[in-house]
């Protein structure tokens, strides 16, 4: 509903005539993670309102500070930040609550820093990228496919140019100007009906919060897409990463397929196709024309094209079972909801991070001694080395920095305790691999479950980290003999063929999945 209403508006601001699908590209990741933010934020301070005895709110008063994001990427790092968040919080007591409020003035007034990349000087490497991305660009046709971001090996993706007949350009990301927010063109509304205090609080704070790069900055972006060295006329667009946080690729990808482009999104990471629910994966196959799966489908959505691992991971050429070390890969979660998936939220990380000190606390004194804790640093400020060092002085931690095929190459045992594309690596990688989470906040769809009960059955997948190190402690002195069980194979290999296949034709896959979502394009323009 929102969207709908916010690209009338757009439209009406910009002189445009854009489709719905064109905002949809553009602005969608905006809108769907803010409205999630907001809405969590909401129900935050109705919860605290409702069930407890309040009698003040200290706020604080932020003067003339901005809270306007400059583009997606700056959105999502300020989101995580307490002064944006208490400034929400502040909007929400103040206009939608009787709570007596005590306004202290903030000492901080600078406002929410940007990401900006740091210039360095370039290598050798880059500058000879460089000259041959200036030569090979003489040679593109308008025509050409758009490819950046495939998560394709670089072979495959050369070889994947040498089938589509064009000359092989390895585009990188753009870097959005920087425009400065003006706040009079913030002076509308959304005119749609408000059936709950919520849709009016969010219909409100769209118009002073959508990030400047889709407002002020928009004829700069679209100058940007005209001065870039990318295809004018592309018959497809191609990518597995660049639908969300890269605007000046979103308003390509917008542009050219109000033009007649084919729009391929590739799965980027596991968790897709088996959590219950993920905002990301359908807004992913919303937009596309053609969603190219790591094995799986769905009869209901011809869309998705089941083309196999695009990263295409291969397994380590060492014997897992000889070697000394077990490799438990841990995630790491935001203290606030920032969207909604199939997963730890928020303050639910707590319970997350005592799962896998139980799993520790389980483990026999040997095996602890050999074990490394991958820690996923996400830049949430968790402290997660510090909280695991109190816990365990003497455990091997890795922040991690460290290449993780050399720590799985040293490893007899894989630990994944998340539904990422953590275990989906490991099982093409063939390393002995344990899965431990609590079902209540991983929660699987339908037509996932009947895998993960095979591989229940055959100890790779536990619903308890007490379970999951048990079984740890029983194979540990002979893996292999676990492992290569022929029940356990028939399981991981069921696994992989509907979640992780790895073809052995994929730049053909991917080369038909393109052809045909050109043609299928094409008739419709």
């Amino acid at each position: 509903k929102t969207l709908v209403e916010i690209s009338e508006q757009l439209n009406l601001i910009h002189n445009t005539q854009y489709s719905i699908r064109f905002w949809r590209i553009l602005i969608g990741p905006w809108l769907g993670y803010f409205s999630q933010v907001l809405f969590d934020r909401w129900k935050s301070i109705q919860n605290a309102l409702e069930n407890h005895e309040l009698s003040q709110a200290i706020i604080f008063d932020y003067q003339e500070r901005s809270f306007i994001p400059s583009n997606m990427t700056n959105f999502m790092k300020i989101i995580h930040q307490d002064d944006w968040n208490h400034n929400i919080y502040t909007t929400i007591i103040k206009k939608y609550s009787v709570l007596n409020c005590k306004t202290i003035r903030s000492e901080k007034n600078e406002k929410p820093q940007s990401l900006e990349l740091s210039s360095q000087n370039k290598t050798i490497k880059e500058i000879l990228f460089s000259i041959y991305t200036k030569i090979a660009s003489l040679l593109k046709k308008d025509s050409d496919t758009l490819l950046i971001n495939t998560y394709l090996p670089i072979l495959e993706e050369l070889k994947l140019c040498i089938r589509l007949k064009q000359v092989p350009l390895f585009f990188r990301t753009i870097d959005v100007k920087k425009i400065p927010f003006d706040k009079f063109q913030r002076n509308w509304n959304l005119n749609g009906e408000s059936k709950t205090d919520f849709e009016s609080f969010l219909r409100e704070m769209i118009p002073q919060h959508i990030p400047v790069t889709y407002l002020e900055g928009f004829s700069s972006l679209s100058s940007q897409i005209a001065e870039s060295s990318w295809p004018r006329r592309p018959k497809a667009i191609f990518t597995s990463s660049s639908y969300s946080t890269d605007d000046v690729f979103k308003a390509y990808a917008a542009e050219k397929t109000e033009l007649g482009a084919a729009l391929l999104i590739g799965q980027h990471g596991g968790g897709i196709g088996t959590h219950l629910w993920a905002f990301y994966e359908d807004h992913q196959i919303e937009i596309s024309d053609s969603y190219l799966s790591w094995g799986w489908s769905e009869s209901s959505n011809p869309k998705i094209k089941p083309i196999g691992q695009l990263k295409s991971t291969k397994p380590l050429t060492n014997n897992h079972h000889l070697q000394s070390r077990i490799l438990l890969v841990t995630a790491d979660f935001s203290l606030r909801s920032y969207h909604l998936f199939s997963a730890p939220i928020s303050s639910q990380w707590l319970s997350y991070f005592d799962e896998q000190c139980e799993f520790v606390r389980s483990l026999s004194p040997q095996i602890q001694n050999s074990l490394t804790v991958r820690l996923r640093v996400g830049g949430y400020d968790n402290e997660l080395y510090e909280q695991w060092r109190d816990k365990f002085p003497d455990i091997l931690l890795d922040k991690g920095s460290e290449n993780i095929n050399s720590l799985v190459k040293t490893s007899r045992i894989y630990v994944a305790t998340y539904n990422g594309t953590t275990f989906l690596e490991s099982f093409a990688m063939n390393i002995p691999t344990v899965i431990f989470w609590n079902p209540e906040y991983w929660e699987l769809r339908k037509s996932a479950i009947p895998f993960f009960e095979k591989l229940k059955e055959v100890g790779v997948f536990h619903e308890t980290s007490e379970s999951a190190a048990n079984h740890v402690n029983t194979i540990w002195l002979d893996v292999n003999a676990w492992w290569q069980r022929d029940d356990v194979q028939e399981a991981v290999n069921l696994f992989k063929s509907q979640y992780s296949h790895t073809p052995k034709y994929l730049t053909e896959r991917v080369e038909t999945a393109i052809h045909d979502a050109i043609g299928a394009t094409s008739k419709t323009f």
